[in-house]
């Protein structure tokens, strides 16, 4: 699948002044595009990939999607990000996990102060709730389950059997959810994440991110059973 090019902007946050993106809770990057620019290319961008997500993924019955990128800075959080915030826009009650627990970064793009703990502290704490990890309505139809900082052991944090439970979990809550993943150069998380939720986009990067290495990323997705539904370019 071919995708019009999404073009990034830099994280600087601003108070969102949207009536639904209250102020005294939510903190809003700029790089919410389709937020901050909805009239804009990129943001025209993020709602044909959503339009192709929701009637060739949802409407099968396909509740989740991992989010991975080739390298650092392809634009994967940015993508997640404004997907999950595209579809929670047409009524969609939509879940954005960070599952980057090496170097998380929805919370800089979407910032809640009343947030608590997150996905390192839900796979750490088997016993209690995942619901009690999840930022609820952080933005109409939209819930967060925040990274909760950076895991030394993130490996072994989403190979554990409470991953797979907390997927479940989420699957059955939220009629989507999208999932943010490290670099898949630099670890085999977001290898682990679409092996469990079975689905995955690649995020590639214009001029940086070389045919090569987007093949090598597809070809290992769907030798770890995860069924690879497009590919987004980004702009520099």
């Amino acid at each position: 699948m071919s995708q019009p090019a999404v073009v990034t902007t830099e994280p600087t946050p601003i108070e969102a002044p949207a009536p639904e993106q209250p102020a005294e809770r939510v903190t809003v990057s700029p790089s919410v595009v389709v937020l901050s620019a909805p009239m804009g290319p990129a943001a025209e961008a993020v709602r044909v990939l959503r339009t192709h997500i929701q009637s060739q993924h949802l409407q099968e019955g396909r509740r989740a999607l991992a989010v991975c990128g080739v390298a650092p800075h392809t634009g994967c959080t940015f993508v997640a990000t404004n997907l999950a915030v595209a579809l929670s826009q047409i009524g969609v009650a939509t879940l954005l996990i960070d599952a980057n627990l090496r170097e998380p970064g929805v919370d800089k793009l979407i910032s809640s102060p009343s947030a608590q703990g997150g996905l390192r502290e839900c796979l750490n704490n088997p016993h209690q709730p995942v619901s009690e990890f999840i930022e609820e309505d952080v933005l109409p139809n939209l819930s967060i389950l925040y990274a909760g900082g950076v895991a030394a052991d993130a490996q072994e944090l989403l190979s554990r059997d409470r991953f797979e439970e907390v997927m479940s979990i989420c699957l059955r809550t939220y009629d989507a959810t999208i999932i943010d993943t490290p670099p898949a150069n630099a670890s085999a998380d977001g290898l682990r994440v679409s092996n469990v939720v079975g689905y995955s986009l690649v995020v590639a990067r214009k001029h940086q991110s070389l045919v090569a290495d987007v093949k090598t990323l597809v070809s290992q997705l769907q030798s770890n059973r995860a069924t690879v539904v497009g590919t987004v370019l980004n702009e520099p």
